[in-house]
């Protein structure tokens, strides 16, 4: 009887771990993954189809930005959001894995650009599909969310 319970409570002892393991080991993979770089990926949206980040959020290139170096800092930036690379930018669904780069920004952080374009998002743009800043002037230029080929959308 002693044999069966001390073998009851190894089952049950193991079956402990399994599940303990079972539930680090995702949470590492996880973590893992969180570190691999920004997706860019496309949308259909009223603008028709066009870049988005992993949340579904327009992606949108800013008119003063020149050489494929961002000219939005500060408030631009607070209003306009930088897509930031931690890792190499990755392609998703519908973008085009060549036209990713990064560009050094002036605070040190690496920027997403797409087609030479540094990539921005925008802060009013709260759900998937949303183009609230398509055609906006702000900040000394204008804002257009960018095809899958990397040049500005005109709105229809």
């Amino acid at each position: 009887m002693l044999t069966i319970h001390r073998s009851r409570r190894a089952i049950a002892s193991a079956a402990v771990l399994g599940a303990l393991a079972c539930a680090v080991v995702p949470a590492a993979a996880s973590h893992a993954a969180g570190t691999k770089g920004p997706v860019v990926s496309t949308a259909t949206t009223s603008l028709g189809r066009i870049l988005v980040d992993s949340r579904g959020h327009t992606l949108y290139l800013f008119g003063k930005d020149k050489n494929g170096k961002s000219a939005c800092s500060g408030a631009c930036a607070t209003a306009w959001p930088p897509l930031i690379a931690t890792a190499k930018p990755r392609a998703g669904s519908g973008a085009e894995a060549s036209r990713l780069g990064t560009t050094k920004r002036a605070d040190g952080r690496l920027q997403v650009t797409y087609n030479h374009h540094p990539v921005y998002t925008f802060i009013k743009d709260t759900k998937k599909g949303q183009t609230n800043g398509e055609g906006l002037t702000a900040f000394g230029g204008t804002w257009d969310a960018l095809s899958a080929s990397g040049a500005k959308v005109a709105k229809h």
